[in-house]
């Protein structure tokens, strides 16, 4: 079988040939560019300027080439745009220096501003005369989202405000997931499409960092404030969100079809190390129902599969998951409170696939030796594989400075199991 048939059996809970491998398919499972140029001069690959496909985090483009090299079976399919509202693909690139050293390539519309102390500043939509929207200190290795919340007036809040970066998708955004979604199809491997515009009250969107002049609600700390302190507006926004969304889905689907097996939903996280963000209560009441209309539409009028990426300790969640509707889990924080992978397994794993927990990268990856990294990711793939529902990749992205050894210790563990 080739690579989207055992993902579709993978995704079925059944068995596949092999155990299917996803790196770059998502913002959630990619590998941070500085880790992309260690691994394609390990493979002794054409030595040049790595793709940024996704800014924030800084991820590298996982090409073909070293898609072949590394086994990986699932190939994403990107909005054209990034979380910095500027194009990210079907785009003109230009090169790009990091404060690391790295020579990479940016979109055209990538401007940047270096402060006094060394920090990289980027605007929305690439517009440098509105103030900045992320920032990358002089030392680190991605963004971070600058707040610019304006004064809040109870009197004057609008959900509107929150739902600008929201709509109706048009022709030309639909005639771009048909000719970016098609050729993927036929390429023997399997598809996950980032279709946008489906997750409600993820914290990495609340900031507007796409927007040039954001209103309502902006401020990390005010959002999760408001989910106890103005539901009523929250839910309004949610309510107009999930109409939205299976209105573009229905677009989406009249020009693609089933030619993708998986959507990534929502990358909202509702787990901390320790505990969780909110009660299941609060989920329930205030997340579940909008997700699980959308969830319910894909499942009664297409064969995709529904993706929800959250980190933490997000074990008691784990029926409201399945219970809204979600197929897919990651990326399963394995080191976290009450994640256990035996116990996820034998407790959830016949409703759930999960998509990520094959080896932690807070430290194992990061300080492991490779012989310990080869047996974690063993012992993992043991656990998850059994009967399907398991698709291999990391507790989120591969950051920088991970010894490129380990990241082929890990690979190679993964060749080891599937008996190559």
């Amino acid at each position: 079988m080739n690579s989207r048939e055992n993902l579709k059996m993978t995704l079925n809970h059944q068995q596949p040939e092999r155990l299917v491998l996803d790196f770059g398919g998502t913002g959630v499972t990619g590998i941070h560019c500085l880790s992309v140029k260690n691994l394609r001069n390990y493979y002794g690959l054409e030595d040049r300027p790595v793709k940024v496909v996704e800014p924030f985090q800084m991820l590298g483009e996982v090409d073909e080439e070293l898609r072949e090299a590394m086994g990986v079976d699932v190939i994403g399919a990107y909005g054209k745009g990034n979380l910095f509202g500027f194009a990210n693909n079907e785009c003109d690139w230009k090169p790009f220096t990091t404060n690391w050293g790295q020579e990479l390539l940016v979109p055209v519309d990538f401007n940047y501003t270096k402060t006094e102390d060394g920090s990289l500043i980027i605007y929305p939509a690439g517009d440098t005369t509105v103030p900045a929207s992320a920032r990358m200190p002089e030392s680190g290795y991605f963004f971070d989202a600058i707040i610019r919340q304006e004064p809040i007036d109870e009197n004057k809040l609008n959900p509107e405000d929150n739902l600008e970066e929201f709509g109706q998708i048009d022709e030309e955004t639909l005639d771009y997931w048909e000719r970016t979604v098609i050729p993927l199809s036929e390429s023997g491997k399997g598809t996950i499409a980032s279709l946008g515009g489906t997750a409600l009250g993820d914290i990495a969107l609340v900031p507007g960092m796409n927007l040039k002049n954001p209103r309502g609600i902006r401020d990390v700390a005010e959002w999760y404030m408001s989910t106890i302190m103005r539901p009523d507006y929250i839910h309004a926004i949610f309510e107009k969100q999930t109409e939205l969304a299976m209105e573009n889905f229905t677009k989406i689907y009249e020009r693609i079809g089933n030619n993708i097996d998986a959507v990534f939903i929502c990358g909202n996280d509702f787990g901390t190390q320790n505990s969780t963000f909110c009660s299941p209560d609060q989920f329930n009441e205030l997340y579940l129902p909008y997700y699980k209309r959308m969830n319910d539409w894909m499942h009664q009028n297409t064969e995709w599969k529904s993706f929800k990426h959250s980190c933490g300790a997000v074990e008691p969640f784990m029926p409201l998951f399945i219970e809204a509707g979600f197929d897919i889990i990651n990326p399963v924080q394995i080191n976290a409170k009450g994640m256990d992978p035996r116990h996820l397994k034998n407790t959830y794993g016949k409703d759930l696939v999960f998509w990520g927990g094959g080896v932690d990268t807070q430290k194992m990856l990061s300080f492991g030796t490779p012989s310990e990294v080869k047996k974690q990711v063993l012992e993992n793939c043991e656990i998850f594989a059994k009967d399907g529902g398991f698709v291999f990749n990391t507790v989120h992205n591969i950051q920088a400075n991970v010894p490129v050894e380990n990241i082929v210790a890990m690979l190679e563990a993964i060749k080891e199991f599937n008996g190559e």
